[in-house]
């Protein structure tokens, strides 16, 4: 089954083009945004005015052995996220799921992003 046909991931683009539609980053208050693949969970926080991405994390690059796509490592991730956004002087975003739901690894990510002092 090739990406075109894929009911999944056509469902996944429809909401997130209807989320987008809403949702804009600007300089005072960037987009956190994030991708879950079946793997790895990725967010980095963007600045849509310019199209600039200020910073951003990984399961990919920030975890060591044993953290690929479980919640734990969403956690770390979110985590690591919120730090560099922190000391690069952001502490407000606006959160866009990208078409996921809002549980999950998701949820665990915006949890944890939020203990790291980022608000949204």
């Amino acid at each position: 089954m090739s990406n075109k046909t894929n009911p999944r991931l056509k469902g996944r683009l429809r909401r997130k083009t209807r989320i987008r539609k809403k949702i804009t980053g600007t300089e005072s208050r960037p987009r956190l945004t994030v991708f879950r693949s079946s793997k790895h969970i990725y967010a980095q926080v963007v600045d849509d005015s310019t199209g600039k991405t200020v910073c951003a994390a990984s399961s990919l690059k920030d975890q060591g052995e044993g953290y690929t796509g479980n919640k734990d490592a969403a956690a770390v991730v979110g985590k690591a996220l919120a730090e560099r956004a922190v000391s690069a002087g952001i502490t407000e975003v606006v959160f866009d799921r990208n078409g996921f739901k809002y549980h999950g690894r998701v949820k665990a990510l915006a949890d944890a992003a939020r203990e790291g002092g980022l608000k949204f």
